[in-house]
Parts: structure tokens; sequence; C-alpha cells
């Protein structure tokens, strides 16, 4: 059954990881409702590995940007200040989460890593996108380029709530804090996806190379069908999220996170669902 719980973790990661309904939620959850005998160590591996899938089709997604992006800088001028100011922001929101992930991962998975965690994170989250639009100004910034350092600082300060409360979502943190800093839709969505591939990339890589000898628990092809899946579904999603953030607010995200977390808790309270770690 190895195979078929990487086929269906691949597409729960691959759908969920750049939408603002928290991929580690919806991965923990998945992990409980199907039973997956794997152990901990190798389930918390495994989710964080695949990411690197979801990553790539970012990669692949933007590729005429970054070639683009790579040629400016060759050719030195505006576009290639742009270029590295931008990079550099990214690198700098980077840093915050960065520094808890070091210092507080492996105690937020083995005390958090619950599916009641997750049911609040959503609930809130939901609670706080909802308002958020509601309140949403004129937004003064329509181009990644221009974002800057101490806008992406800050934004990478807001998605630190990914890293400290498992099922917030680092897409919507991080969408949450381009909005609040004055990027229109679009835009914080773009950067949230730029922003993904240091940090997600650089987390399944070194989850990769410390734990290979857990993840031969049920075979590199089982991780690789993984990571596979979540490219091509995660691919698909990019696309879809961009179009319809050019014409739509995030309140429908801001619903099915309440809706689904509050399913989560009916779960967990009527026994039906276990909330251990």
């Amino acid at each position: 059954m190895d195979w078929l719980y990487a086929l269906v973790y691949g597409v729960v990661e691959g759908i969920t990881e750049f939408l603002p309904i928290s991929s580690t939620g919806h991965l923990i959850v998945t992990g409980h409702l199907m039973g997956v005998p794997w152990s901990k160590e190798v389930k918390d591996t495994f989710e964080v590995v695949i990411q690197g899938g979801a990553i790539l089709a970012v990669l692949v997604y933007y590729w005429k940007d970054f070639v683009a992006q790579a040629r400016a800088l060759g050719q030195g001028g505006a576009a290639a200040q742009g270029t590295k100011t931008l990079w550099l922001g990214v690198l700098v929101a980077c840093l915050p989460a960065a520094i808890l992930g070091l210092a507080f991962s492996d105690i937020i998975k083995q005390y958090l890593f619950r599916p009641s965690v997750v049911a609040w994170a959503l609930i809130v989250g939901g609670a706080i996108i909802w308002w958020l639009e509601d309140r949403r100004t004129q937004p003064t910034v329509h181009a990644i380029e221009n974002i800057g350092v101490k806008r992406s600082l800050l934004i990478g300060a807001v998605q630190c709530l990914a890293m400290l409360w498992p099922g917030f979502s680092r897409s919507a943190s991080s969408i949450l804090g381009g909005m609040l800093t004055g990027l229109d839709r679009p835009t914080a969505t773009k950067f949230s996806f730029y922003l993904g591939i240091p940090t997600l990339g650089g987390a399944a890589l070194i989850d990769l190379v410390r734990s290979l000898d857990q993840l031969a628990e049920i075979g590199l092809g089982t991780v690789a069908l993984g990571a596979v899946t979540s490219f091509a579904v995660a691919y698909l999603a990019t696309g879809w999220l961009l179009r319809f953030v050019a014409t739509n607010d995030f309140k429908p995200f801001a619903v099915y996170r309440i809706v689904v977390g509050a399913l989560i808790l009916a779960l967990v309270y009527s026994g039906n669902l276990t909330n251990a770690v």
C-alpha cells in the first residue's frame, strides 16, 4: 500500500502547497485519516521531502522569468538592479523562518503535529483572511521587483506564523504579509511562490540528506512517486491560483478553512479521528 499512500500524499501536497489552506495541515490530517502505518519520523520526513516536487513545479512554471532575470543581470542597468533587489529580498525574507526552524522545528513536530492544532490554525487563519479582505486598502505595490528589502523582511516575519503553528499555512502567512505591506493580490501570491523556493527547497533537501536511512524503510521509489505526483499537481495548481487571484479575493479560502477546521474538530471530539501526534 506504500505506493497508494505516496500517491495520495503527492496529490494533497500538490494541491495545497501554494493555496492559502496549509499543505502541512492537510498532510497531517490525511495521514491520520488513511491510517498510514509508517513511523512518525518517516511520515514527517516524507511530507517535507515531497515538497521538493512542488518547488520544482514553481521553477518550471517561472523558468522564462528566471532566464529573463539572468539576462538582465548580465546587461546591467535598472533591470539588473531590480533583479538583485528582488532576490536579496527573497533571501532576507527566508531568514526569520530559517532561524526559528533550526531552533524549534523538532519541538514543534513532536508536540504540535496533531489534528486539533491544525484545525484551530485553519479556523483562526480563515478569520484573519476574511478580516483582512474586509479592511483591504488600496495596494501600492504591483510588481515583485518593487517590493524592496524592508517589506520582504516584514513578509518573512509574518511567514513565521506557519513555522510556529502547523496548519496556519506558509502560503497564507506570506500572502497575508504581502497584502498587509501594500502588495496587490497577484504580486503577493507571486512573491509567496518565489519565497517558497529557498524556504521549502532548502528544508526538503536537508531532510532528504539527513533521513535517507529512514526513507529507505518505504523505498526511494515510493518517495519519488510522491515527489513526481506533487510536481505535476502543483504545476496545475500554480497556474490556477494565479488566474483566480487576478479577478477574485481570498474569502472563498477563508470559508473553506473555517469549515474544514470545524469538521476536523468534530471528528476529533467525536472520537472518529485520533488526535495523537
